[in-house]
Protein backbone atom coordinates (compact mmCIF):
# COMPACT_ATOMS: atom_id res chain seq x y z
CA UNK A 1 0.00 0.00 0.00
CA UNK A 2 1.38 3.35 -1.01
CA UNK A 3 1.85 6.02 1.39
CA UNK A 4 1.00 9.12 1.02
CA UNK A 5 3.02 12.42 2.61
CA UNK A 6 0.83 14.99 4.85
CA UNK A 7 2.60 18.35 5.53
CA UNK A 8 1.27 20.81 8.11
CA UNK A 9 0.74 24.15 7.13
CA UNK A 10 -0.65 27.22 8.35
CA UNK A 11 -4.19 28.31 8.51
CA UNK A 12 -3.45 31.66 6.90
CA UNK A 13 -1.68 29.37 4.53
CA UNK A 14 -4.54 27.07 4.02
CA UNK A 15 -6.74 30.29 3.25
CA UNK A 16 -4.14 31.61 0.80
CA UNK A 17 -4.41 28.67 -1.09
CA UNK A 18 -8.24 28.25 -1.32
CA UNK A 19 -8.63 32.28 -2.82
CA UNK A 20 -5.88 31.25 -5.17
CA UNK A 21 -8.04 28.74 -6.37
CA UNK A 22 -5.02 26.21 -5.48
CA UNK A 23 -6.89 23.53 -3.19
CA UNK A 24 -8.66 20.49 -5.30
CA UNK A 25 -10.75 18.95 -2.02
CA UNK A 26 -11.00 19.25 1.70
CA UNK A 27 -11.63 16.76 4.58
CA UNK A 28 -12.98 18.36 7.78
CA UNK A 29 -12.07 16.25 10.73
CA UNK A 30 -13.42 17.13 14.45
CA UNK A 31 -9.62 17.40 15.23
CA UNK A 32 -8.37 19.01 12.24
CA UNK A 33 -8.55 19.92 8.40
CA UNK A 34 -7.01 17.64 5.86
CA UNK A 35 -6.63 19.11 1.73
CA UNK A 36 -4.53 18.12 -1.76
CA UNK A 37 -3.68 20.78 -4.10
CA UNK A 38 -5.01 20.46 -7.73
CA UNK A 39 -2.67 18.27 -9.43
CA UNK A 40 -1.01 21.29 -11.83
CA UNK A 41 0.24 22.87 -8.24
CA UNK A 42 1.79 19.92 -7.31
CA UNK A 43 -1.12 17.37 -5.97
CA UNK A 44 1.08 17.72 -2.34
CA UNK A 45 -1.03 16.72 1.10
CA UNK A 46 -1.29 18.69 3.52
CA UNK A 47 -3.02 19.34 7.47
CA UNK A 48 -3.55 22.15 9.46
CA UNK A 49 -5.79 23.11 12.16
CA UNK A 50 -9.02 24.45 12.89
CA UNK A 51 -9.04 28.52 13.50
CA UNK A 52 -13.01 28.76 14.25
CA UNK A 53 -16.59 27.54 13.57
CA UNK A 54 -16.85 24.62 11.08
CA UNK A 55 -19.99 26.54 9.94
CA UNK A 56 -17.37 29.69 8.75
CA UNK A 57 -15.40 27.07 6.93
CA UNK A 58 -17.51 25.62 5.01
CA UNK A 59 -19.48 28.39 3.91
CA UNK A 60 -16.00 29.76 2.81
CA UNK A 61 -15.60 27.03 1.12
CA UNK A 62 -18.96 26.89 -0.98
CA UNK A 63 -17.76 30.58 -1.72
CA UNK A 64 -14.71 29.25 -3.84
CA UNK A 65 -16.83 26.34 -4.78
CA UNK A 66 -14.26 23.97 -3.32
CA UNK A 67 -14.74 20.13 -2.86
CA UNK A 68 -15.13 19.41 0.83
CA UNK A 69 -16.50 16.11 2.91
CA UNK A 70 -17.33 15.94 6.79
CA UNK A 71 -16.23 12.76 8.33
CA UNK A 72 -15.79 11.92 12.12
CA UNK A 73 -11.72 11.46 13.52
CA UNK A 74 -10.95 7.93 13.25
CA UNK A 75 -7.24 8.84 14.38
CA UNK A 76 -7.31 9.04 18.70
CA UNK A 77 -4.73 11.20 19.79
CA UNK A 78 -2.95 10.49 23.60
CA UNK A 79 -4.81 13.69 24.78
CA UNK A 80 -8.04 11.91 24.35
CA UNK A 81 -7.07 8.44 25.36
CA UNK A 82 -5.48 10.20 28.67
CA UNK A 83 -9.97 11.33 29.07
CA UNK A 84 -10.70 8.56 27.99
CA UNK A 85 -8.51 6.90 31.19
CA UNK A 86 -9.84 9.47 33.27
CA UNK A 87 -13.16 9.29 32.87
CA UNK A 88 -13.03 5.26 33.58
CA UNK A 89 -10.79 6.23 36.92
CA UNK A 90 -13.50 8.19 37.95
CA UNK A 91 -16.05 5.88 37.25
CA UNK A 92 -14.55 2.92 39.38
CA UNK A 93 -13.32 5.12 41.99
CA UNK A 94 -16.85 5.78 42.46
CA UNK A 95 -18.35 2.87 42.67
CA UNK A 96 -15.39 1.58 44.78
CA UNK A 97 -16.33 4.25 47.56
CA UNK A 98 -20.06 3.80 47.52
CA UNK A 99 -19.32 -0.05 47.84
CA UNK A 100 -16.98 0.69 50.94
CA UNK A 101 -19.29 3.47 51.87
CA UNK A 102 -22.46 0.74 52.16
CA UNK A 103 -20.40 -1.55 54.13
CA UNK A 104 -18.90 0.57 56.49
CA UNK A 105 -22.56 0.96 57.56
CA UNK A 106 -23.16 -2.37 57.98
CA UNK A 107 -24.72 -3.02 54.41
CA UNK A 108 -22.93 -5.44 51.76
CA UNK A 109 -22.09 -2.57 49.55
CA UNK A 110 -24.34 -0.91 46.44
CA UNK A 111 -25.45 -4.24 45.28
CA UNK A 112 -26.31 -5.52 48.78
CA UNK A 113 -28.45 -2.56 49.71
CA UNK A 114 -31.16 -4.44 50.97
CA UNK A 115 -28.98 -6.78 52.97
CA UNK A 116 -29.17 -7.24 57.05
CA UNK A 117 -27.41 -4.53 58.95
CA UNK A 118 -27.56 -7.06 61.90
CA UNK A 119 -24.45 -6.88 64.23
CA UNK A 120 -23.94 -10.68 64.72
CA UNK A 121 -22.81 -12.22 67.73
CA UNK A 122 -21.66 -15.88 67.42
CA UNK A 123 -22.24 -18.34 70.00
CA UNK A 124 -23.88 -16.25 72.52
CA UNK A 125 -20.82 -14.51 72.88
CA UNK A 126 -22.34 -11.00 74.36
CA UNK A 127 -20.49 -10.49 77.12
CA UNK A 128 -23.35 -10.21 79.66
CA UNK A 129 -25.06 -13.28 81.24
CA UNK A 130 -27.60 -12.60 84.24
CA UNK A 131 -25.27 -12.12 86.85
CA UNK A 132 -24.50 -8.68 85.37
CA UNK A 133 -28.52 -8.16 85.41
CA UNK A 134 -29.93 -6.90 89.13
CA UNK A 135 -32.94 -5.10 90.36
CA UNK A 136 -35.50 -6.74 87.37
CA UNK A 137 -36.19 -10.52 89.33
CA UNK A 138 -39.76 -10.81 87.94
CA UNK A 139 -38.11 -9.72 84.26
CA UNK A 140 -35.54 -12.30 84.03
CA UNK A 141 -37.79 -15.05 85.62
CA UNK A 142 -39.81 -14.36 82.64
CA UNK A 143 -36.46 -14.66 80.20
CA UNK A 144 -35.40 -18.01 82.18
CA UNK A 145 -38.23 -19.93 80.23
CA UNK A 146 -36.73 -18.48 76.88
CA UNK A 147 -33.51 -19.38 77.85
CA UNK A 148 -34.63 -22.71 79.06
CA UNK A 149 -36.24 -23.83 75.65
CA UNK A 150 -33.21 -22.55 73.36
CA UNK A 151 -30.96 -25.35 75.37
CA UNK A 152 -33.66 -27.47 76.15
CA UNK A 153 -36.01 -27.33 73.40
CA UNK A 154 -36.84 -30.82 72.78
CA UNK A 155 -39.01 -31.46 76.42
CA UNK A 156 -40.87 -28.90 75.37
CA UNK A 157 -41.63 -30.29 71.59
CA UNK A 158 -42.08 -33.72 73.40
CA UNK A 159 -44.91 -32.60 75.76
CA UNK A 160 -46.67 -30.61 72.50
CA UNK A 161 -45.46 -26.80 74.29
CA UNK A 162 -44.95 -24.38 72.07
CA UNK A 163 -42.57 -21.34 73.20
CA UNK A 164 -43.52 -17.85 72.39
CA UNK A 165 -42.38 -16.44 69.21
CA UNK A 166 -41.82 -12.92 70.25
CA UNK A 167 -41.04 -11.34 73.67
CA UNK A 168 -41.30 -7.71 74.03
CA UNK A 169 -39.63 -6.05 76.45
CA UNK A 170 -41.42 -3.15 77.45
CA UNK A 171 -40.51 0.01 80.03
CA UNK A 172 -39.03 3.48 80.69
CA UNK A 173 -35.50 4.37 79.35
CA UNK A 174 -32.60 3.07 81.53
CA UNK A 175 -33.99 0.13 82.85
CA UNK A 176 -31.65 -2.73 81.53
CA UNK A 177 -34.19 -3.34 78.37
CA UNK A 178 -31.14 -3.98 75.94
CA UNK A 179 -28.90 -5.64 78.88
CA UNK A 180 -31.48 -7.81 79.32
CA UNK A 181 -31.84 -9.35 75.95
CA UNK A 182 -27.74 -9.80 75.39
CA UNK A 183 -27.97 -11.59 78.96
CA UNK A 184 -30.94 -14.06 77.56
CA UNK A 185 -28.13 -14.89 73.99
CA UNK A 186 -25.11 -14.84 76.57
CA UNK A 187 -27.16 -17.93 78.61
CA UNK A 188 -28.59 -19.39 76.36
CA UNK A 189 -25.19 -19.44 73.98
CA UNK A 190 -26.47 -19.26 70.46
CA UNK A 191 -26.18 -16.43 67.85
CA UNK A 192 -27.52 -13.55 68.75
CA UNK A 193 -28.55 -10.75 65.88
CA UNK A 194 -28.70 -7.36 66.69
CA UNK A 195 -30.46 -4.54 65.11
CA UNK A 196 -32.37 -1.15 65.72
CA UNK A 197 -35.58 -0.58 64.64
CA UNK A 198 -34.49 2.54 62.56
CA UNK A 199 -31.87 0.63 60.94
CA UNK A 200 -34.53 -0.91 58.58
CA UNK A 201 -35.73 2.06 57.46
CA UNK A 202 -33.67 4.05 54.37
CA UNK A 203 -35.38 6.66 51.38
CA UNK A 204 -35.63 3.85 48.90
CA UNK A 205 -39.19 2.38 49.20
CA UNK A 206 -38.51 -1.17 49.35
CA UNK A 207 -35.36 -1.61 51.02
CA UNK A 208 -36.71 -2.15 54.63
CA UNK A 209 -38.36 -5.22 53.76
CA UNK A 210 -35.55 -6.80 52.06
CA UNK A 211 -33.61 -6.11 55.12
CA UNK A 212 -35.90 -7.77 57.35
CA UNK A 213 -36.28 -10.93 54.99
CA UNK A 214 -32.52 -11.10 55.03
CA UNK A 215 -32.46 -11.04 59.07
CA UNK A 216 -34.56 -13.78 59.03
CA UNK A 217 -32.84 -15.79 56.64
CA UNK A 218 -29.96 -15.08 57.90
CA UNK A 219 -31.46 -16.69 61.91
CA UNK A 220 -32.90 -19.60 60.14
CA UNK A 221 -29.60 -20.52 59.16
CA UNK A 222 -27.95 -20.09 62.18
CA UNK A 223 -30.98 -21.73 64.25
CA UNK A 224 -31.36 -21.77 67.73
CA UNK A 225 -30.84 -17.94 67.51
CA UNK A 226 -32.03 -15.61 69.02
CA UNK A 227 -33.37 -11.84 66.79
CA UNK A 228 -33.20 -8.53 68.55
CA UNK A 229 -34.37 -5.55 67.46
CA UNK A 230 -34.34 -2.23 70.16
CA UNK A 231 -36.34 0.67 69.56
CA UNK A 232 -39.10 -1.46 67.70
CA UNK A 233 -41.48 1.86 67.54
CA UNK A 234 -39.32 3.17 65.19
CA UNK A 235 -40.56 0.57 62.63
CA UNK A 236 -44.01 -0.78 64.52
CA UNK A 237 -45.81 2.50 64.94
CA UNK A 238 -49.31 1.84 64.42
CA UNK A 239 -50.41 2.01 60.43
CA UNK A 240 -53.82 4.08 61.12
CA UNK A 241 -51.82 7.18 63.24
CA UNK A 242 -49.91 8.88 60.71
CA UNK A 243 -51.06 8.01 57.09
CA UNK A 244 -49.08 9.05 54.01
CA UNK A 245 -49.70 10.70 51.17
CA UNK A 246 -49.66 7.44 49.25
CA UNK A 247 -51.37 5.22 52.16
CA UNK A 248 -47.96 2.91 51.30
CA UNK A 249 -44.83 4.72 52.56
CA UNK A 250 -41.66 2.81 53.50
CA UNK A 251 -42.03 2.27 57.35
CA UNK A 252 -45.35 0.32 56.52
CA UNK A 253 -43.79 -1.58 54.13
CA UNK A 254 -41.59 -2.50 56.95
CA UNK A 255 -43.85 -2.85 59.18
CA UNK A 256 -46.11 -5.68 56.75
CA UNK A 257 -43.06 -7.49 56.26
CA UNK A 258 -41.98 -7.95 59.59
CA UNK A 259 -45.68 -9.12 60.85
CA UNK A 260 -45.45 -11.07 57.89
CA UNK A 261 -42.00 -13.34 58.71
CA UNK A 262 -43.64 -13.76 62.49
CA UNK A 263 -46.17 -15.12 61.52
CA UNK A 264 -44.59 -17.56 58.88
CA UNK A 265 -41.93 -19.40 60.69
CA UNK A 266 -42.56 -21.77 63.02
CA UNK A 267 -42.24 -21.81 66.62
CA UNK A 268 -40.15 -24.62 66.82
CA UNK A 269 -37.48 -23.58 64.20
CA UNK A 270 -35.60 -22.49 67.05
CA UNK A 271 -35.77 -18.60 65.95
CA UNK A 272 -36.94 -16.14 68.85
CA UNK A 273 -37.64 -12.60 68.38
CA UNK A 274 -36.99 -10.22 71.59
CA UNK A 275 -37.87 -6.42 70.81
CA UNK A 276 -37.88 -3.45 73.16
CA UNK A 277 -39.70 -0.22 73.37
CA UNK A 278 -40.29 2.42 75.71
CA UNK A 279 -43.13 3.10 73.74
CA UNK A 280 -45.91 -0.40 73.48
CA UNK A 281 -49.52 2.25 73.41
CA UNK A 282 -48.04 3.23 69.64
CA UNK A 283 -47.36 -0.42 68.34
CA UNK A 284 -49.61 -1.60 65.49
CA UNK A 285 -52.42 -4.09 66.96
CA UNK A 286 -51.61 -6.83 64.64
CA UNK A 287 -47.74 -6.46 65.86
CA UNK A 288 -48.96 -6.93 69.61
CA UNK A 289 -51.28 -9.81 68.97
CA UNK A 290 -50.83 -13.95 70.50
CA UNK A 291 -48.63 -15.69 67.76
CA UNK A 292 -46.60 -12.79 66.84
CA UNK A 293 -45.72 -10.93 70.17
CA UNK A 294 -46.83 -13.50 72.77
CA UNK A 295 -45.60 -12.27 76.05
CA UNK A 296 -45.24 -8.62 77.07
CA UNK A 297 -42.46 -8.18 79.68
CA UNK A 298 -42.52 -4.98 82.20
CA UNK A 299 -38.73 -4.10 82.73
CA UNK A 300 -39.59 -1.35 85.27
CA UNK A 301 -37.66 0.91 87.72
CA UNK A 302 -36.12 -0.90 90.52
CA UNK A 303 -37.52 -0.28 93.75
CA UNK A 304 -35.22 -0.43 96.99
CA UNK A 305 -33.83 -3.49 97.31
CA UNK A 306 -33.42 -3.79 93.53
CA UNK A 307 -31.61 -0.74 93.35
CA UNK A 308 -29.28 -1.85 96.38
CA UNK A 309 -28.37 -5.00 94.20
CA UNK A 310 -27.79 -2.68 91.10
CA UNK A 311 -25.68 -0.49 93.31
CA UNK A 312 -23.65 -3.90 94.18
CA UNK A 313 -23.00 -4.84 90.60
CA UNK A 314 -21.55 -1.81 89.74
CA UNK A 315 -20.06 -0.84 93.18
CA UNK A 316 -17.55 -4.09 92.01
CA UNK A 317 -15.76 -1.98 89.47
CA UNK A 318 -14.24 0.54 91.93
CA UNK A 319 -12.76 0.88 95.00
CA UNK A 320 -15.47 1.56 98.21
CA UNK A 321 -14.01 3.19 101.14
CA UNK A 322 -15.28 1.25 104.80
CA UNK A 323 -18.38 4.21 105.40
CA UNK A 324 -20.07 3.46 102.32
CA UNK A 325 -23.39 2.21 103.46
CA UNK A 326 -24.96 0.90 99.72
CA UNK A 327 -27.88 0.45 101.57
CA UNK A 328 -28.78 4.18 102.45
CA UNK A 329 -27.79 5.18 98.84
CA UNK A 330 -30.58 2.84 97.91
CA UNK A 331 -33.00 4.54 99.70
CA UNK A 332 -31.82 8.28 98.71
CA UNK A 333 -32.05 7.32 95.01
CA UNK A 334 -35.84 6.15 94.93
CA UNK A 335 -37.13 6.63 91.34
CA UNK A 336 -33.59 5.96 89.74
CA UNK A 337 -33.57 3.38 87.33
CA UNK A 338 -30.23 1.56 86.19
CA UNK A 339 -28.58 3.51 83.82
CA UNK A 340 -29.17 6.29 86.79
CA UNK A 341 -27.46 4.17 89.19
CA UNK A 342 -24.58 3.56 87.13
CA UNK A 343 -24.16 6.97 86.19
CA UNK A 344 -24.04 7.76 90.21
CA UNK A 345 -21.64 5.02 90.77
CA UNK A 346 -19.02 6.69 87.81
CA UNK A 347 -19.55 9.97 89.05
CA UNK A 348 -18.78 9.20 92.54
CA UNK A 349 -15.76 7.63 91.00
CA UNK A 350 -14.71 10.58 89.36
CA UNK A 351 -15.37 12.55 92.18
CA UNK A 352 -12.88 10.34 94.21
CA UNK A 353 -10.47 10.90 92.03
CA UNK A 354 -10.70 14.26 91.45
CA UNK A 355 -9.63 14.89 95.35
CA UNK A 356 -6.80 12.38 95.06
CA UNK A 357 -8.51 10.28 97.57
CA UNK A 358 -7.81 6.47 97.08
CA UNK A 359 -11.40 4.61 97.61
CA UNK A 360 -14.46 6.16 97.13
CA UNK A 361 -16.32 7.59 100.06
CA UNK A 362 -19.84 8.26 101.10
CA UNK A 363 -19.19 11.72 100.73
CA UNK A 364 -18.13 11.50 96.86
CA UNK A 365 -21.66 9.40 96.73
CA UNK A 366 -23.26 12.78 97.93
CA UNK A 367 -21.97 15.22 96.20
CA UNK A 368 -22.17 13.58 92.58
CA UNK A 369 -26.00 12.12 93.99
CA UNK A 370 -26.70 16.41 93.91
CA UNK A 371 -24.86 16.68 91.04
CA UNK A 372 -26.93 14.41 89.05
CA UNK A 373 -30.45 15.71 91.15
CA UNK A 374 -29.70 19.84 91.26
CA UNK A 375 -26.67 20.17 88.95
CA UNK A 376 -23.13 21.21 88.68
CA UNK A 377 -22.15 23.18 91.38
CA UNK A 378 -21.05 27.24 90.63
CA UNK A 379 -19.23 28.75 93.61
CA UNK A 380 -17.93 31.41 91.16
CA UNK A 381 -21.57 32.61 90.78
CA UNK A 382 -21.34 35.47 92.67
CA UNK A 383 -24.51 36.79 94.50
CA UNK A 384 -25.80 40.47 95.68
CA UNK A 385 -26.56 40.68 99.67
CA UNK A 386 -29.50 41.35 98.52
CA UNK A 387 -30.00 38.31 96.30
CA UNK A 388 -28.25 35.71 98.93
CA UNK A 389 -30.63 36.94 101.76
CA UNK A 390 -33.91 36.34 99.30
CA UNK A 391 -32.73 32.74 98.15
CA UNK A 392 -31.76 32.10 101.92
CA UNK A 393 -35.48 33.08 103.24
CA UNK A 394 -37.00 31.76 100.08
CA UNK A 395 -35.34 28.06 100.96
CA UNK A 396 -35.93 28.09 104.60
CA UNK A 397 -39.29 28.84 103.77
CA UNK A 398 -39.61 25.46 101.66
CA UNK A 399 -38.18 23.90 104.20
CA UNK A 400 -40.28 25.09 107.80
CA UNK A 401 -43.36 24.52 105.23
CA UNK A 402 -42.31 20.89 104.36
CA UNK A 403 -41.73 19.54 108.06
CA UNK A 404 -45.29 19.72 108.83
CA UNK A 405 -46.26 18.17 106.11
CA UNK A 406 -47.07 14.27 105.50
CA UNK A 407 -45.83 12.09 102.82
CA UNK A 408 -42.72 9.85 102.79
CA UNK A 409 -40.10 12.36 102.62
CA UNK A 410 -37.87 14.62 104.79
CA UNK A 411 -36.10 17.99 104.60
CA UNK A 412 -32.44 16.31 104.55
CA UNK A 413 -30.47 19.05 103.59
CA UNK A 414 -30.54 23.67 102.54
CA UNK A 415 -28.05 25.09 100.55
CA UNK A 416 -27.79 28.78 98.79
CA UNK A 417 -24.99 27.68 96.47
CA UNK A 418 -26.07 28.15 92.90
CA UNK A 419 -26.11 24.94 90.97
CA UNK A 420 -27.01 24.36 87.29
CA UNK A 421 -28.59 26.61 84.92
CA UNK A 422 -30.69 28.46 87.06
CA UNK A 423 -31.06 27.25 90.82
CA UNK A 424 -29.68 29.74 92.87
CA UNK A 425 -30.42 27.51 95.97
CA UNK A 426 -32.49 24.50 96.89
CA UNK A 427 -34.02 23.00 99.82
CA UNK A 428 -33.64 18.52 99.21
CA UNK A 429 -36.30 16.14 100.53
CA UNK A 430 -35.39 12.43 100.70
CA UNK A 431 -37.31 9.41 101.05
CA UNK A 432 -37.69 6.70 103.83
CA UNK A 433 -39.18 4.79 101.67
CA UNK A 434 -40.50 3.48 98.24
CA UNK A 435 -43.90 5.30 97.46
CA UNK A 436 -46.25 4.62 94.49
CA UNK A 437 -49.00 6.13 95.54
CA UNK A 438 -49.75 9.82 96.76
CA UNK A 439 -52.88 10.21 98.85
CA UNK A 440 -55.22 13.39 98.78
CA UNK A 441 -53.52 15.08 102.11
CA UNK A 442 -49.88 14.65 100.73
CA UNK A 443 -50.65 16.07 97.52
CA UNK A 444 -52.29 18.97 99.17
CA UNK A 445 -49.06 19.66 101.12
CA UNK A 446 -46.92 18.82 98.50
CA UNK A 447 -48.41 21.81 96.94
CA UNK A 448 -48.05 23.92 100.00
CA UNK A 449 -44.27 23.12 100.57
CA UNK A 450 -43.64 24.27 96.81
CA UNK A 451 -45.53 27.68 98.11
CA UNK A 452 -43.61 27.94 100.95
CA UNK A 453 -40.68 29.82 99.46
CA UNK A 454 -42.80 32.35 97.63
CA UNK A 455 -44.63 32.98 101.10
CA UNK A 456 -41.21 33.11 103.05
CA UNK A 457 -40.81 36.40 100.56
CA UNK A 458 -43.99 37.79 100.97
CA UNK A 459 -43.52 38.22 104.97
CA UNK A 460 -39.59 38.79 105.13
CA UNK A 461 -39.97 41.70 101.77
CA UNK A 462 -43.34 42.40 101.75
CA UNK A 463 -42.99 41.45 97.66
CA UNK A 464 -42.01 38.64 95.73
CA UNK A 465 -39.11 37.57 93.37
CA UNK A 466 -38.81 35.80 90.00
CA UNK A 467 -37.09 32.48 91.96
CA UNK A 468 -40.40 31.15 92.27
CA UNK A 469 -41.40 30.33 88.78
CA UNK A 470 -40.13 27.29 88.77
CA UNK A 471 -42.18 26.11 92.43
CA UNK A 472 -45.44 27.58 91.23
CA UNK A 473 -45.17 25.73 87.58
CA UNK A 474 -45.04 22.85 89.37
CA UNK A 475 -47.35 23.31 92.18
CA UNK A 476 -49.83 24.68 89.01
CA UNK A 477 -49.41 21.11 87.06
CA UNK A 478 -49.74 19.34 90.39
CA UNK A 479 -53.19 21.20 91.55
CA UNK A 480 -54.70 20.26 87.44
CA UNK A 481 -53.70 16.98 87.38
CA UNK A 482 -55.46 16.63 91.15
CA UNK A 483 -58.37 17.67 89.16
CA UNK A 484 -58.29 16.64 85.85
CA UNK A 485 -56.62 13.20 86.28
CA UNK A 486 -56.98 11.96 89.42
CA UNK A 487 -60.56 12.73 90.16
CA UNK A 488 -60.05 14.76 93.35
CA UNK A 489 -62.78 17.06 93.10
CA UNK A 490 -65.86 17.59 95.03
CA UNK A 491 -67.61 19.53 92.37
CA UNK A 492 -66.57 17.76 88.71
CA UNK A 493 -66.01 14.62 90.28
CA UNK A 494 -63.74 11.49 89.13
CA UNK A 495 -63.77 11.82 85.99
CA UNK A 496 -60.58 11.95 83.66
CA UNK A 497 -60.41 15.48 81.45
CA UNK A 498 -56.97 14.43 80.21
CA UNK A 499 -55.50 11.70 79.25
CA UNK A 500 -51.59 10.98 79.15
CA UNK A 501 -50.23 9.78 75.83
CA UNK A 502 -46.93 8.12 76.85
CA UNK A 503 -47.07 5.24 79.39
CA UNK A 504 -43.16 5.16 80.28
CA UNK A 505 -42.28 8.99 78.95
CA UNK A 506 -42.67 11.80 80.00
CA UNK A 507 -44.55 13.15 77.55
CA UNK A 508 -47.91 15.83 76.55
CA UNK A 509 -51.31 15.32 77.87
CA UNK A 510 -54.71 15.57 75.60
CA UNK A 511 -57.72 17.06 77.12
CA UNK A 512 -60.64 15.69 75.96
CA UNK A 513 -63.50 17.62 74.65
CA UNK A 514 -65.23 19.47 76.83
CA UNK A 515 -67.75 22.21 77.20
CA UNK A 516 -66.67 25.90 78.23
CA UNK A 517 -68.12 25.68 81.64
CA UNK A 518 -66.24 22.58 82.55
CA UNK A 519 -63.19 24.75 81.60
CA UNK A 520 -63.68 27.43 83.72
CA UNK A 521 -64.81 25.45 86.19
CA UNK A 522 -61.22 23.53 86.34
CA UNK A 523 -59.53 26.94 86.19
CA UNK A 524 -61.53 27.86 89.19
CA UNK A 525 -60.37 24.95 91.37
CA UNK A 526 -57.12 25.37 90.41
CA UNK A 527 -56.46 28.58 91.24
CA UNK A 528 -58.63 27.64 94.54
CA UNK A 529 -56.40 24.58 95.88
CA UNK A 530 -53.65 26.86 95.40
CA UNK A 531 -54.95 29.80 97.13
CA UNK A 532 -55.69 27.10 100.10
CA UNK A 533 -52.42 25.77 100.07
CA UNK A 534 -50.69 29.20 99.36
CA UNK A 535 -52.58 30.31 102.52
CA UNK A 536 -51.59 27.69 105.03
CA UNK A 537 -47.73 28.00 103.81
CA UNK A 538 -48.38 31.83 105.24
CA UNK A 539 -50.32 31.00 108.71
CA UNK A 540 -47.20 28.64 109.15
CA UNK A 541 -44.33 30.72 108.41
CA UNK A 542 -45.76 33.62 110.54
CA UNK A 543 -46.08 31.50 113.93
CA UNK A 544 -42.45 30.38 112.93
CA UNK A 545 -41.45 33.99 112.35
CA UNK A 546 -38.82 33.81 115.09
CA UNK A 547 -37.72 30.45 114.28
CA UNK A 548 -37.47 31.48 110.00
CA UNK A 549 -35.07 34.52 110.77
CA UNK A 550 -32.64 32.52 113.09
CA UNK A 551 -32.42 29.53 110.76
CA UNK A 552 -31.93 32.03 107.79
CA UNK A 553 -28.77 33.84 109.72
CA UNK A 554 -27.45 29.98 110.21
CA UNK A 555 -27.76 29.64 106.79
CA UNK A 556 -26.53 32.92 105.27
CA UNK A 557 -23.63 32.44 107.27
CA UNK A 558 -22.70 28.65 106.77
CA UNK A 559 -24.53 27.93 103.09
CA UNK A 560 -25.36 24.84 103.95
CA UNK A 561 -27.43 23.44 106.50
CA UNK A 562 -27.98 19.44 106.54
CA UNK A 563 -27.67 16.50 109.43
CA UNK A 564 -28.10 16.87 112.77
CA UNK A 565 -27.76 20.37 113.10
CA UNK A 566 -31.10 20.99 110.41
CA UNK A 567 -33.06 17.98 111.84
CA UNK A 568 -33.00 19.87 115.71
CA UNK A 569 -33.68 23.10 113.86
CA UNK A 570 -36.62 21.43 111.97
CA UNK A 571 -38.23 19.55 115.30
CA UNK A 572 -39.05 23.13 116.58
CA UNK A 573 -41.31 23.88 114.01
CA UNK A 574 -45.20 24.58 115.51
CA UNK A 575 -48.19 23.14 113.30
CA UNK A 576 -51.27 25.93 113.27
CA UNK A 577 -54.49 24.78 114.80
CA UNK A 578 -56.02 24.12 111.53
CA UNK A 579 -53.49 22.15 109.62
CA UNK A 580 -54.71 18.78 110.59
CA UNK A 581 -58.37 19.51 109.75
CA UNK A 582 -56.92 21.29 106.33
CA UNK A 583 -55.14 17.94 105.49
CA UNK A 584 -57.40 15.32 106.57
CA UNK A 585 -60.88 16.64 107.09
CA UNK A 586 -61.48 19.02 104.06
CA UNK A 587 -61.81 18.15 100.50
CA UNK A 588 -58.76 19.39 97.51
CA UNK A 589 -61.16 22.21 96.65
CA UNK A 590 -63.11 23.54 99.81
CA UNK A 591 -62.27 26.76 100.99
CA UNK A 592 -60.69 26.94 104.19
Amino acid sequence: MKTVAISQSAYSEFQTQIRAQQVARVLIKPQRIEYSLKPEFGGAHYYTLPAGPAQDLQAFLREHNVEFALLPDSDITPASWVGLLLSAGMMIGSFVWLSKFSEAGGGAGVMGVGKSKARTYKGGNTGITFADVAGVDEAKQELQEVVDFLQNGEKYRRIGAKIPKGVLLVGPPGTGKTLLAKAVAGEAGVPFLSMSGSEFVELYVGVGASRVRDLFTQAKRQSPCIIFIDELDAIGKSRGSNPSMGGNDEREQTLNQLLTEMDGFDGNDGVILIAATNRPEILDPALRRPGRFDRQVLVDRPDKSGREQILQVHAQKVILGEDVDLATIATQTAGFAGADLANLVNEAALMAARHNRQAVLMMDFAEAFERVVAGLEKRSRVLSDTERRTVAYHEVGHALVGALMPGGSKVSKISIVPRGMGALGYTMQTPEEDRFLMLEDELRGQIAMLLGGRSAEEIVFGKVSSGASDDIQKATDLSERAITQYGMSDTLGPIAFEKTQAQFLEGSTTRRSISGEVATEIDRLVKETIDNAHDMALEILKLNRDLMESTTQTLLETEVLEGKQLAAMLTQVQAPAGLDAWLTNQSLTHQA
